[in-house]
């Protein structure tokens, strides 16, 4: 067992021992927010990265409201309940509305352990191609057949919505949101991130593609579902081989994330 002492302005201090499950879990998300960062998928202090409390049902950990991506770290994320309410002691808000999408994602789907939601520009692009995400690259061709649509409703986001979203997303790991952004969940943090990652370069090369102006050359049907399905790989798990690395390569730019 473990626990956060006092630390610097915009950290939190624990007010009881943090489980190793936990404390492993605070990492990894604080790695997650810190890569958005890194990467420019930030959108100031807005969209969030929520990952469920291990061995507490119920309870979610997201970054404080008010601080940027880059400033997120293990002690200074927040523990809060389905509705969005602190739970224990916190010296920063919480973003209770921005939540509510992944509230409705968390409770819809046991194995959405961590709901990455952003803004990022290629994403929201390529949510307002009428066609979507086309199959015309190796990336874009993980999500062929494997990635959800929900047609935008506005800035408040209500219960009835959340049910909509939940309908739309069913079982599938990714989503892009029209006009809005993109959404992608995980059996575990590296997971979600990794399915993000492979989004957004497959939203990015698209783009690219279609700024050229020439006519696109996608796969035969049979082939784009093939390789759909080689690169879902009987529904392992992602993300494990790619994370270590992931956080080796943050821990040479900045390792204050594990604080």
């Amino acid at each position: 067992m473990s626990s956060f002492a006092h630390t610097p302005a915009g950290r939190v201090a624990q007010p009881k021992p943090v489980s190793e499950e936990e404390r492993r879990t605070r990492v990894d998300l604080a790695a997650a927010y810190r890569l958005a960062a890194v990467n420019g998928w930030d959108d100031l202090v807005y969209t969030h990265i929520s990952a469920s409390v291990p061995d507490e049902p119920g309870h979610f950990l997201i970054n404080p409201f008010g601080l940027s991506f880059d400033e997120v770290c293990a002690s200074n994320l927040v523990k809060i309940d389905i509705d969005g309410n602190i739970v224990g002691a916190s010296e920063h808000p919480v973003n209770a509305t921005g939540f509510a999408l992944h509230a409705a994602v968390h409770a819809a789907r046991t194995d959405a352990f961590c709901v990455m939601h952003l803004h990022n520009t290629a994403g929201i692009a390529v949510s307002l191609q009428r066609n979507g995400l086309l199959p015309g690259s190796q990336h874009a061709l993980r999500f062929h057949g494997y990635l959800a649509y929900h047609d935008y409703e506005g800035l408040a986001f209500t219960p009835a919505e959340g049910e909509r979203l939940v309908s739309d997303l069913g079982d599938k790991p990714a989503m892009l949101l029209r006009n809005h952004g993109t959404l992608t969940t995980g059996r575990t943090v590296a997971e979600a991130y990794v399915l993000m990652a492979t989004l957004i370069k497959a939203c990015e090369i698209q783009l690219l593609a279609q700024a050229g102006g020439g006519e696109l050359v996608l796969p035969a049907e049979a082939v784009a579902e093939r390789t759909a399905e080689q690169l879902y790989d009987g529904g392992a798990v992602e993300g494990g081989i790619e994370w270590p690395a992931l956080l080796r390569k943050l821990d040479r730019v900045d390792s204050s994330f594990r604080d």
